[in-house]
């Protein structure tokens, strides 16, 4: 989709701490990234060096403060946005560990989010079989709707409904934390041809943070990012995904070591 017609999430300069005081820490250190319609884009690093905290920064996630740079939606402040201002402009994240909901169902709390997103709510009856044909292309059994939110889901289960939000609330940017982890091959396929059908469907733009490459075996990225320490250390296309399975991260960890002892000497 071209730029004039889609959306274009764009991160600029972006700094973020954790903490308070002398126990605040600096995690994001100057991340760029620009997100276009129908593209995906890969983050891939090490444990700790950043990518959920990206995730959550752009959610509106209250334990991290923005310290510096900016983040826009088609050319709207992002950061001077609510929680519920960034899904309703379009903002959508599939978290890793997404939190139990206990006494909500999933049909009640699917619908809600949908309404609020929209600003109505939307016709029962269309509704419902929306709702079934996406579960039905999870593979989730039909008595999963009138279960309690991640209330004794397993992996799967938790990953599977957060993909059923995506393909409902058809959002213009979705952010998916880690969605592969904790998966079993046949968990994975289903959860990863989720995604590929919601942009198909609707041209969404997807961040996907992972570790590892299998996932991208899946779901075949337009860019790949490494993270290393808070900001984006190298670019590339599938090819780099390649490389890092089978080279790791040590090459990038060690230049940032070197460059931090240079700083510092």
């Amino acid at each position: 989709m071209s730029e004039t017609t889609g959306s274009v999430l764009e991160i600029r300069g972006l700094h973020v701490t954790v903490g308070e005081g002398d126990e605040t820490k600096e995690i994001l250190r100057g991340v760029d990234l620009t997100i276009r319609s129908g593209e995906t884009h890969a983050i891939m690093g090490p444990n700790g060096s950043g990518k959920s905290t990206l995730a959550y920064s752009i959610a509106g996630h209250p334990k991290y403060t923005i310290t510096g740079g900016t983040v826009t939606l088609d050319g709207e402040d992002v950061l001077a946005m609510t929680v519920d201002e960034r899904a309703r402009a379009g903002l959508f994240l599939a978290m890793q560990y997404p939190v139990e909901v206990p006494g909500v169902s999933v049909s009640n709390f699917l619908r809600t989010a949908a309404t609020a997103v929209t600003g109505q709510a939307p016709k029962l009856r269309t509704w419902v079989k929306d709702m079934r044909t996406e579960m039905e292309a999870l593979e989730m059994d039909a008595a999963f709707a009138e279960r309690n939110v991640n209330e004794g889901f397993s992996g799967g289960e938790k990953k599977r409904h957060e993909i059923l939000q995506m393909g409902l609330l058809k959002p213009k940017m979705a952010i998916l934390d880690e969605t592969d982890s904790g998966l079993d091959v046949d968990a994975l396929r289903v959860v990863s041809e989720g995604v590929n059908r919601a942009k198909a469907n609707s041209s969404v733009g997807v961040l996907l943070i992972t570790h590892y490459t299998r996932i991208l075996r899946y779901i075949e990225p337009d860019f790949v990012h490494v993270f290393v320490a808070g900001r984006v250390v190298e670019e590339g296309g599938k090819e780099l995904a390649d490389k890092l399975e089978a080279e790791g991260y040590a090459a990038y960890l060690k230049a940032d070591a070197d460059a931090a002892a240079v700083a510092s000497a």
